[in-house]
């Protein structure tokens, strides 16, 4: 039975010191129109801390922005509720700042929301609060694009009140190496706590190439958003042998 339809969410956390550097992204979003990418972009564990990311990213965001298939957000690390909310603030508005103060200047450099990472799992009223607080903050700021998504990166599933439709969109609800991912430890906990798959993101390193395509489309039948790597260091700053069976193995029919 063909597995529903999954996006490819890709952690870009590689500097395009030139176009070479993003080339096997683009040559896949250009190969696979309909395969949908949730790409995330973060020039600095963030935006950075200046209105603009500098003139790689400048040069090279607008290529992925012009793509039909090709969602952009923007990164900000929130260290699980410890950085204080202001500062959160900030970055998302350094982001929006890229539409509202240089969209003339520099068109198509733009992000459609943001992937708040080190999220947490476990309920309290204050990381629920501040949760909250980011979600209308992104959710109304100008400069934010399209739906403004809103993703949370606990790795993890998180307790049912950090959770709700009201405070995220989706949730990565497993970021870990394959050979833990298979582990009776990792599968219990996502039996034990159950999550709307259409809601839900899998980010796995480590899979054997030999079991790319047949790792992908189970993770395809979990999860909506998908990001599967042989790479077991640095999964996030290079592509790896096996991207391109990957991706062929998130079209549908394949």
């Amino acid at each position: 039975m063909e597995p529903p339809r999954a996006q490819v969410i890709v952690p870009l956390y590689i500097w395009p010191c030139s176009s070479a550097d993003w080339q096997p992204l683009f040559d896949s979003i250009a190969a696979h129109p309909s395969v949908e990418f949730l790409i995330v972009i973060n020039p600095n564990s963030g935006p950075g801390a200046e209105s603009l990311p500098g003139h790689d990213y400048e040069r090279e965001v607008p290529k992925l922005t012009s793509a039909p298939n090709v969602t952009t957000i923007g990164y900000v690390r929130i260290d699980y509720c410890r950085k204080p909310l202001h500062d959160a603030c900030e970055e998302i508005d350094r982001f929006a700042g890229w539409v509202t103060a240089h969209g003339n200047d520099v068109p198509g450099l733009s992000v459609q929301g943001v992937y708040l990472d080190e999220t947490p799992n476990h309920y309290s009223a204050g990381r629920a609060l501040y949760l909250e607080a980011l979600h209308k903050h992104i959710k109304t700021k100008e400069g934010l694009l399209g739906q403004r998504l809103v993703v949370h990166n606990p790795g993890t599933p998180p307790d049912a009140g950090l959770a709700s439709p009201a405070v995220v969109d989706i949730v990565v609800t497993c970021e870990e190496p394959f050979e833990r991912y298979a582990g009776e430890e990792v599968q219990q906990r996502l039996r034990d706590y159950f999550f709307d798959r259409t809601r839900s993101g899998y980010q796995i390193s480590g899979v054997p190439k030999a079991q790319i395509r047949e790792v992908t489309r189970e993770f395809r039948q979990r999860s909506a958003f998908v990001f599967a790597t042989s790479l077991v260091d640095d999964f996030y700053e290079s592509f790896g042998e096996c991207w391109e069976a990957f991706i062929e193995a998130m079209e549908v029919n394949r």
